[in-house]
């Protein structure tokens, strides 16, 4: 891999700008190294010893380090690129699941690579792993699972009532004519709509504390009719606001000088077709918080009740004591 180049901040529109980050550049193979226990080449034994190899620009943020969200979403489009040359010769497989981990916080002045080995092609299952590296490290590390589309048992848990999110104040109209960078970030610069049910969790906790938190979100306007790219959509999506029942639930907001947080793994698992430019329930929880980490789990609904998605996130969340 060359040495990454610096990045400039986009003049595109939010929306724009987000399909152009997915937009990855096929820049060749990589060699993948693994050794045994005495030091000798390993890969031939478990099957991957090269992988293809995409490039992707990072989006700028307030605070200089690149969005998990952006990662997640990228890690899906390069693994989904290799399983689309499977599915012309049959079905298709659309993404069922993916298991990532965040190691090292990422540049976001710099582009990223993108190494997928194609780990396994079944019959009707598809397995991949991503490596997501910027200058020569790994940021992440995914596995994802892609399934050709079958009958079976089919049940889901209802949709929790809530109010629709026609009538709720969305965060971008929250921080519109804020002078701060991160107001203005959320207000100008977001390619997804977030419109919370409770309080809005930059400003006010609530008075309840309770461990559960619902959002509705969308893009901002309508994306090209391809599911991976809505499947990465909806990744880079259940980013934003996984956490937030570990911070309702201890009264602690975003914008407390004393928090910590920090995203340390994502799963996902997607259930049915959606569309990420429909307004989606995003319906989360904690179950529970500890050793500076917390846990939330969240299901993402469409407005018909059906269940698209479950996702789960713990992240380190500290409180500085003064």
């Amino acid at each position: 891999m060359t040495a990454d180049a610096p990045a400039q901040a986009s003049p595109l529109p939010p929306l724009e700008d987000l399909l152009e980050v997915l937009t990855l550049r096929d820049v060749g193979t990589a060699h993948i190294s693994v050794t045994d226990v005495q030091g000798n080449d390993a890969a031939e034994s478990i099957g991957a010893a090269s992988a293809r190899v995409f490039e992707g620009r990072s989006q700028k943020m307030p605070h200089g380090r690149v969005f998990g969200g952006q990662v997640l979403a990228q890690c899906v489009m390069a693994a989904g690129i290799t399983v689309q040359d499977v599915s012309e010769t049959g079905a298709a497989r659309p993404i069922h699941s993916l298991h990532g981990y965040f190691m090292r916080p990422g540049d976001d002045t710099l582009p990223i690579r993108f190494a997928v080995e194609e780990m396994r092609d079944g019959n009707s299952f598809s397995t991949r792993r991503v490596h997501a590296v910027q200058k020569g490290a790994p940021i992440m590390s995914m596995v994802c699972s892609f399934q050709q589309r079958a009958g079976g048992l089919d049940h889901q848990e209802t949709m929790p009532r809530v109010p629709g999110p026609e009538g709720l104040a969305s965060l971008a109209d929250a921080f519109r004519g804020m002078d701060h960078p991160g107001a203005r970030h959320i207000a100008e610069s977001r390619p997804i709509e977030l419109r919370p049910v409770e309080s809005n969790m930059f400003l006010d906790a609530g008075p309840e504390q309770v461990a559960t938190n619902h959002v509705w979100m969308r893009a901002v306007d309508r994306l090209p009719d391809d599911p991976l790219l809505h499947a990465a959509v909806l990744a880079y999506s259940s980013d934003y606001s996984l956490l937030e029942p570990v911070l309702r639930r201890h009264g602690l907001v975003w914008t407390d000088p004393r928090l910590r947080v920090a995203s340390l793994d994502h799963s996902m698992w997607f259930h049915r077709d959606a569309r990420a430019d429909d307004w989606l329930l995003y319906a989360q929880q904690s179950p529970s918080a500890e050793s500076g980490r917390g846990l939330s789990v969240g299901q993402i609904y469409r407005q018909d009740g059906t269940l698209v998605a479950t996702t789960a996130q713990e992240g380190m969340v500290r409180v500085k004591q003064s």
